[in-house]
């Protein structure tokens, strides 16, 4: 256990449901009474995803190992980094695993706050954490203030098996997409026609998406692409000319409407087919009818350009570029069934002829953990990538991210003795008093926000927020071994044991089979007509029929 200096108070409840109300303090800016708004902690031993997984994951887990599920037909046991996934998960936001103490100065009070997981692809709190400070990160500190536009990819399932499952295949395919992408931003720049092609770059981030609406394995292309191109200059300078480093011109480009996307979708399907067809991976007659297909299976979408004074939609779009795979508020129950609501219209072909909509699946709780296992990304791979001068070894990055600070307005001051009839003159900055230093902050890195900051921008609610007096709270200790961790919990009157994980079991089927009653009479099963089978009229031979 970690303790800070600070005095020693008494132990208070992790965090009150309703707060008393608040004195006259005022916070961030607003006006003095104003209630703030209070920060809960959350509780996923509550949801329903925790209460399926906690229940069900370790029978899955089972049958998965032994090739009995569904989906498992290579009779392989899931990767390890998946397991640690969904049993990190089962220990995120849990006070017993661990816990921060914050505590106000101003009136003493103090609330715990339990530890994250920080994994990827399972946890829906950590995924949303991820989420925000990707998109804030983009937003505050690599893009310029230019227009942005969104560019769409999507092949057919024949080539995306080959994505799927092959990381040479999926960077070919995304680099062709860039290349294409950058050949039509100069076509369309109408400053940079007489430029030479190789003094021109783009600027783009590409998120990788493994996965569809439906929970399905769908790899995509997300790429934000600064709507222009960047022209290389050399430095400024007289007799250092040669030793600056190279400065940049922004060209935007315009008129990228419906026929300019189609041309890029139809120079996308020849070259990535072309690329299929020399790497041995697809037939040449293959490409050549799938190049006369009506409906080829490429799609590209380039709808969506955000202005470049807009910086709330761009945060906005670049977190739908990085959200997780799965939402938990499209998850509900009905029965002994698992709902989950799609994104999209239609996105389950055939569901609707059992009676349910088109745009909801209807899953068991093993299905649902498959589905969630199969789209858990491995352990040190990126899900985004920079590209063009925003790559950073590219010498014209630190040129191209000097354009997303905003401008820094400058505060004229007025010099007292040449004040006349109540009028104050403008001075010289020369002449202006120095403004007082700020404290330097820590050395922190950009791309890292603080918790209470991503709180505070996801929710608008600062949790280091005091709910009794409104100051400033911060954290002081942070419990980690178990004997304190129970020790106080039990003090304060909160569980410190864990959720209960169920073990695997097996099906239900062979333990109503062996139930007894009182009477020494079997209990027939619910489900005994759905396992009864009829004998064959006549003896089947199946290694013949095979």
């Amino acid at each position: 256990t970690q303790y800070h200096q600070a005095p020693s108070p008494r132990w208070h409840c992790p965090m009150p449901a309703t707060a008393r109300p608040t004195h006259s303090h005022s916070h961030a800016g607003g006006p003095a009474g104003a209630k703030p708004k209070l920060y809960n902690p959350r509780h996923p031993e509550r949801t329903l995803l925790y209460q399926t997984i906690a229940e069900h994951f370790e029978t899955w887990h089972e049958l998965a190992s032994a090739g009995q599920f569904d989906g498992q037909g290579d009779h392989h046991t899931p990767r390890p980094y998946v397991r640690q996934t969904f049993r990190k998960y089962l220990e995120c936001g849990i006070f017993a695993h661990g816990f921060a103490r914050a505590w106000c100065d101003d009136c003493g009070h103090d609330y715990f706050v339990a530890y994250s997981c920080k994994g990827r692809g399972v946890c829906p709190s950590c995924n949303t954490r991820r989420m925000v400070e990707t998109a804030a990160h983009l937003c505050d500190h690599v893009f310029p203030r230019l227009p942005v536009r969104q560019w769409v990819l999507s092949v057919p399932k024949r080539l995306r098996y080959f994505m799927q499952r092959d990381g040479a295949v999926l960077n070919m395919v995304l680099r062709i997409f860039l290349r294409v992408i950058a050949q039509s931003l100069q076509s369309h720049s109408t400053g940079a026609c007489q430029v030479d092609k190789a003094a021109l770059h783009i600027g783009a981030i590409a998120f990788i998406h493994r996965f569809g609406s439906s929970l399905n394995q769908h790899v995509h292309f997300h790429v934000c692409v600064v709507d222009g191109v960047f022209e290389e200059v050399p430095g400024q300078g007289d007799a250092d000319a040669q030793s600056s480093p190279p400065g940049i011109v922004f060209h935007p480009a315009s008129a990228i409407d419906e026929t300019a996307v189609a041309q890029v979708q139809a120079d996308l399907r020849r070259r990535i087919l072309r690329a299929y067809v020399g790497r041995g991976l697809l037939e040449s007659c293959d490409a050549k009818e799938m190049l006369a297909y009506q409906h080829s299976g490429f799609s590209v979408d380039a709808g969506v350009c955000i202005e470049a004074d807009d910086r709330a939609a761009l945060e906005r779009l670049l977190r739908y570029c990085a959200r997780p795979p799965f939402a938990m508020e499209r998850l509900r129950k009905e029965g002994t069934a698992l709902v989950y609501r799609c994104a999209k219209q239609h996105s389950e072909p055939g569901s609707d002829k059992r009676g349910a909509k088109a745009d909801e699946l209807h899953l068991t709780p093993q299905e649902l953990i498959d589905r969630i296992a199969a789209l858990v990304p491995p352990p040190r791979t990126h899900r985004h990538r920079y590209f063009g001068v925003l790559a950073p070894n590219s010498p014209h990055r630190a040129a191209a991210v000097a354009l997303a600070a905003p401008a820094k307005k400058v505060v004229v001051q007025a010099d007292p003795a040449n004040i006349s009839d109540g009028a104050p003159r403008a001075v010289p900055l020369g002449h202006s008093s120095p403004p007082t230093p700020d404290p330097v902050p820590p050395k922190r890195s950009k791309a890292h926000y603080l918790w209470a900051v991503l709180i505070a921008r996801i929710y608008e609610v600062f949790p280091l927020l005091c709910p009794m007096c409104g100051g400033q709270m911060r954290l002081i200790a942070f419990i980690t071994e178990g004997t304190q961790i129970r020790r106080i919990l039990d003090h304060i009157g909160v569980d410190s044991e864990p959720p209960h994980i169920s073990p695997a079991r097996g099906p239900p089927l062979w333990d109503d089979c062996d139930a007894q009653m009182d009477d020494g009479a079997q209990i027939e099963p619910a489900d005994w007509d759905l396992a009864a089978q009829l004998a064959p009229d006549y003896e089947v031979d199946q290694r013949i029929n095979w």
